[in-house]
């Protein structure tokens, strides 16, 4: 039976239950302009957010669906992509300093407005990794009560990256290890539901292809590091499709 998935950066819009942008009430940019993006292309999703201001560049559409709602390229569905850049520079109302999250809604708004984008989410099957506890049991601690939590940490030891977190869930350590070492999601099925202090040490997948005597595989680092293991399987994930969506007018 396919696992089913509900990443948490989708979880809250499929509760929404949104059909398309223009029906999320969410708080909109005081200004904003959007502009295709001129060449030479250096800077690729790049993000800056100063007090009220945020600045994209390089961002294709789905690049912004992606930032928009904190979704991963393989859970946004463009039938007839156009991979034009923009870059967009807006200013919130105020001169407070949004959150991420905050800046997320208001670019969502935008993406409404110039874009006229309207979508719809759907199941996909696809190919993931279950992350489940091994057989010896788990190599890592629960974070004691009084553990102030730092974030998270990645540095890089030699050919491989380190990830460090004194505070982390199970979910989190899932989505970490599909961002940093494997090609396809990666879905918590370890039925721990604490926090945790973790630290991993893995040669990124993309080095892999030049392998070296000194590597660690990630499947071999979750299993001698933490006592978990990845298993290959398939799962319905909640894919955002999209339905309708128009070039923006320069301003």
């Amino acid at each position: 039976m396919a696992l089913a998935i509900l990443l948490a950066a989708g979880s809250v819009a499929i509760a929404a239950a949104q059909t398309s942008a223009s029906q999320t009430a969410a708080p909109a940019f005081e200004v904003a302009s959007i502009r295709p993006h001129q060449p030479p292309l250096q800077t690729i999703m790049g993000f800056e957010a100063s007090g009220p201001r945020l600045k994209l560049e390089g961002y294709t559409l789905r690049g912004l669906i992606m930032e928009a709602y904190g979704l991963r390229n393989y859970q946004v569905s463009i039938p007839a992509e156009d991979n034009t850049f923009f870059d967009v520079a807006a200013k919130a109302e105020g001169e407070g300093s949004p959150t991420r999250a905050e800046f997320r809604q208001m670019l969502q708004s935008l993406l409404a407005e110039r874009f006229h984008l309207k979508f719809h989410y759907e199941p996909k099957e696809m190919p993931v990794y279950a992350l489940v506890v091994g057989k010896g049991g788990t190599k890592f601690k629960e974070s004691s009560p009084d553990t102030i939590s730092k974030g998270l940490f990645m540095g890089v030891n030699g050919r491989n990256q380190v990830i460090t977190a004194p505070r982390e869930t199970m979910d989190s350590l899932a989505n970490d290890i599909w961002g940093s070492f494997v090609d396809r999601p990666v879905v918590d099925r370890t039925d721990l539901h604490g926090m945790y202090n973790i630290r991993l040490e893995a040669t990124p997948a993309f080095r892999l292809a030049n392998p070296q005597p000194e590597d660690i595989s990630i499947f071999t680092a979750v299993q001698e590091q933490l006592g978990l293991k990845l298993e290959p399987t398939k799962a319905d994930v909640q894919v955002l499709v999209v339905d309708h969506a128009e070039k923006p007018l320069e301003n």
